[in-house]
């Protein structure tokens, strides 16, 4: 089906896609970014939409329209702004699927997210406290990320300082948290999720999503074997089109009802190219109609 495009996020699989950096291998160009996207059907149905840009080929979501499967589009409750609907989109899938499908994440649990400060993260803390955790601790690096996961409701905000090794972050969180963390949400690797494998709860699981801060960690045998501790992977490239769909449907409906929201700043098309982020930041959220004049479709 043609979709109209209004919205499309700036997200750190864009950035890795386009620049070659990201495990699919480099794009075949020319090809327009933009493996997301939100807009209208023809009969005027707000909608969001996946694409394959920069993982197969084919052009994105960056465009004045899109041609998507059918079964792909999930439609945006009314009452959720179209930038709002954007900006979560495959981050949110990625926290909500990696705490309840691939962590199985307890009421009563307690969880540590790194990385929090980010869509991923902040997702994931707003999303923690949804599915019950009874204590959720974030780990950011800069004052403002620290600022995002406090407002996405952390109960406590472990700075990560450039002095830091994982046995010095290790000491801080083990200040912090209530006993062992139970489950590890991980989008950045490296130090913070060495460190986060020493402070495991018995029967932990840490799920990683990435490797925005390293792409190798150290973990211990003796400490994941003591622990009966699980390491997981997870990409949302594993989901079926029925799990994305559900898992969508939560989190928009959690959305229109303001319990989850993610950080993020709207720009015009043009601007972009002078904005275009590494990754980790806050979300971008491109307006496409802002700019473009689409012709009518036949």
């Amino acid at each position: 089906m043609v979709i109209q495009v209004e919205v499309a996020p700036v997200t750190p699989l864009d950035v890795l896609c386009a620049s070659g950096t990201s495990y699919f291998g480099a794009p075949a160009v020319p090809y327009v970014p933009g493996v997301q996207g939100v807009g209208r059907a023809a009969d005027g149905t707000r909608v969001w939409f996946p694409t394959d840009a920069g993982m197969r080929p084919g052009d994105g979501s960056m465009a004045e329209y899109c041609l998507v499967p059918a079964d792909e589009v999930v439609p945006i409750p009314d009452g959720l702004p179209d930038e709002e609907a954007a900006a979560l989109g495959l981050s949110a899938v990625a926290a909500w699927m990696a705490l309840t499908w691939r962590a199985g994440l307890r009421p009563g649990e307690q969880v540590l997210v790194l990385g929090a400060g980010g869509a991923v993260g902040q997702v994931a803390v707003q999303a923690a406290r949804i599915l019950g955790a009874r204590r959720v601790i974030a780990v950011c690096r800069s004052p403002e990320a620290q600022q995002r996961a406090t407002t996405a409701g952390a109960d406590a905000v472990v700075p990560l300082l450039d002095s830091d090794d994982p046995n010095t972050l290790a000491t801080r969180l083990r200040e912090t948290l209530d006993g062992g963390a139970d489950v590890v949400l991980d989008p950045v690797f490296g130090i913070p999720a060495t460190a986060a494998a020493q402070v495991l709860a018995p029967g932990a699981r840490i799920v990683n999503l990435g490797g925005a801060a390293s792409d190798s960690a150290t973990f211990s045998s003796a400490t994941l074997r003591s622990r009966s501790a699980t390491l997981l992977g997870y990409t949302n490239n594993a989901l079926t089109p029925t799990q994305r769909h559900t898992a969508l449907t939560e989190i928009f409906t959690h959305a229109t009802n303001h319990t989850l929201h993610v950080t993020h700043t709207t720009l015009p098309l043009p601007n972009l190219p002078a904005t275009w982020p590494p990754p980790p930041t806050p979300r971008h959220v491109v307006r496409i109609t802002d700019v473009l004049k689409p012709p009518s479709v036949p």
